[in-house]
């Protein structure tokens, strides 16, 4: 309020202490909301992340669920536990709402920008019960939470807030969401019944529900996920080389670590027996198994294969290290220059920055997706309909691909174990080509 010298008023104590606090209220008001602009950065931007994690995913559990009685009890405990890993961000990961996100490819360059509240609303579940197996869903839920515990300092790109940050959405909230998760399905499979997670009403109460619009550049009309299907086949396999299994596997070797010598070589030109007695890099890389071009390229696509060994012997194998050439959409699959060496694992394997660091994944509750983008431990649910009804299904994102980066429209469902594509199609004929797709984050 400004007023003149020249006019002549008269003010009374009381109003004098009046004019006295409003400009003193204006005053703290703005050294507030200038502290509060200043503490908003860009994208990313993360302060240095503590080495350790001061709880492990069960220990943290384990806590919430002794003093669990109500989902009220569970929210405070898990609060306080989650004050913690405020190492994750110290304030400084949150996004401003009105700043566009920016996309980036696998090699972390800027790809387009894009209103996040575009991609990202907040709704409530629709009431319908949510599917999913237990054991399973626990199970991912506590290797992500693992991984997160281990490996942040080694794998940064999970500490991006991904375009779910337009919301207010941070690392620390993912982490209390799959705390409280683990927590809840602890309790409920020890009591032997149905979990809570699968009642929508206990999910409105209890965490945010987000909405996720497709947004696909080529194709501005689509508004649902695309939900696409991948596997782990069976094969047969042989140790060595014959006229049926032909087709090799092989293995970087540990000495190999520091030797970008594969990173010159096409699928091609590995299949052209390069590696085999004879050829210019003979010795430089182990055999695993000889398959048929036809378990090679599934292998290849879907990332781990079970061969059953002629020998009678049985093991998972997964993707391991690629030459560094890029996937190209919509080429045939034996075009493809990208080849991965495989190594031998004991469970399918989703996300890691390194095959000793993958995540340990199960069919049915797990998506793989766009992990820079969206973001590694995003609880997710698609919704679809089928004979008229409503069909909700939660699952985990613990896998990408480089399908995924970047996407913001589309998912992969680990369907499952499959012997064939036969096998394969019959299942997945009862899974939807699109759907609607919500995250949860725990309130």
């Amino acid at each position: 309020m400004n007023i003149l010298s020249s006019q002549k008023f008269r003010f009374t104590v009381g109003c004098a202490a009046l004019l006295l606090v409003s400009l003193t209220s204006s005053h703290l008001y703005t050294q507030s909301k200038t502290k509060q602009d200043q503490s908003f950065i860009q994208q990313d931007n993360f302060a240095p992340l503590q080495s350790q994690i001061s709880l492990t995913s069960n220990q943290a559990s384990d806590e919430l669920t002794s003093t669990f009685q109500n989902p009220f009890t569970v929210q405070q405990t898990s609060d306080e536990i989650i004050g913690k890993e405020n190492a994750f961000s110290s304030g400084q990961d949150l996004l401003a709402a009105s700043a566009p996100y920016q996309v980036v490819d696998e090699f972390k360059k800027y790809n387009f920008s894009i209103n996040g509240n575009q991609v990202v609303t907040p709704v409530k579940l629709p009431s319908s019960k949510v599917n999913f197996n237990q054991k399973d869903l626990l199970t991912v839920l506590v290797n992500t939470r693992k991984y997160f515990q281990d490996y942040s300092s080694q794998d940064p790109d999970i500490l991006r807030t991904g375009i779910l940050a337009s919301q207010g959405v941070t690392v620390p909230d993912v982490l209390k969401t799959l705390d409280f998760m683990v927590a809840v399905l602890k309790e409920d499979i020890a009591n032997n019944r149905a979990t809570r997670l699968q009642d929508p009403k206990f999910i409105n109460t209890n965490f945010r529900v987000i909405k996720w619009t497709a947004y696909n550049p080529k194709n501005r009309k689509q508004k649902q996920l695309r939900i696409t299907k991948y596997a782990v086949f069976t094969h047969p396999g042989s140790r060595k080389k014959t006229s049926k299994f032909n087709t090799p596997i092989y293995s970087l070797k540990d000495s190999s670590k520091n030797d970008t010598f594969y990173t010159k070589y096409t699928k091609q030109d590995v299949l052209s027996g390069i590696y085999e007695p004879g050829g210019k890099e003979f010795g430089k890389v182990k055999s695993l198994a000889y398959l048929t071009r036809t378990g090679l390229e599934e292998a290849l696509m879907q990332g781990t294969v079970l061969i059953n060994f002629t020998d009678g012997y049985k093991a998972f194998f997964n993707v391991d290290r690629n030459n560094g050439m890029s996937y190209v959409r919509g080429l045939k699959a034996t075009a493809q220059k990208r080849y991965w060496y495989f190594r031998e694992v004991d469970a399918i394997k989703g996300y890691g920055y390194k095959i000793d660091a993958k995540i340990s994944i199960k069919p049915g509750v797990t998506f793989a997706g766009d992990v820079l983008n969206i973001g590694l431990g995003r609880v997710i649910i698609i919704e679809h309909t089928k004979n008229g009804r409503k069909h909700l299904q939660m699952g985990v994102m613990a896998d990408t691909g480089g399908a995924f980066l970047p996407n913001l429209y589309q998912l992969d469902f680990l369907a499952g174990i499959f012997k064939n594509q036969k096998e394969f199609g019959q299942n997945i004929s009862q899974l939807p080509e699109y759907a609607t797709a919500y995250f949860l984050v725990k309130k």
